[in-house]
């Protein structure tokens, strides 16, 4: 979990920095740290235990769904709704399912 918190954390930090940089007018360092940091997050993802490339990554999405609501939440400072959390809870049973469903 640690590894998918890590990934999510570069993803989206990456993606917000580059963000600022684009539509917030900041200076064009903010991407370029931006862009460093989506390099990471490919990086750190590769350091999974799981085999399958597709299965890590598809479990990756819903981590990074909780991640992207709650850094909206403290970042940009958009409190999520019912709706939000809802679907929060589908995402990571979904990942449950994928990671740790009995496989041959």
């Amino acid at each position: 979990m640690i590894l998918f918190v890590l990934a999510g954390l570069a993803e989206i930090g990456g993606g917000y920095l580059i963000w600022q940089w684009l539509r917030e007018d900041r200076p064009v360092v903010w991407g370029l740290i931006g862009g460093i940091a989506l390099v990471l997050y490919g990086i750190i993802a590769t350091f999974q235990s799981f085999p399958s490339f597709g299965r890590v990554y598809a479990a990756y999405g819903g981590v990074f769904i909780v991640l992207s609501i709650l850094w909206g939440w403290g970042i940009d400072k958009k409190t999520p709704d019912l709706y939000d959390w809802l679907g929060a809870v589908i995402c990571l049973v979904g990942v449950g399912v994928m990671l740790l469903a009995p496989r041959q």
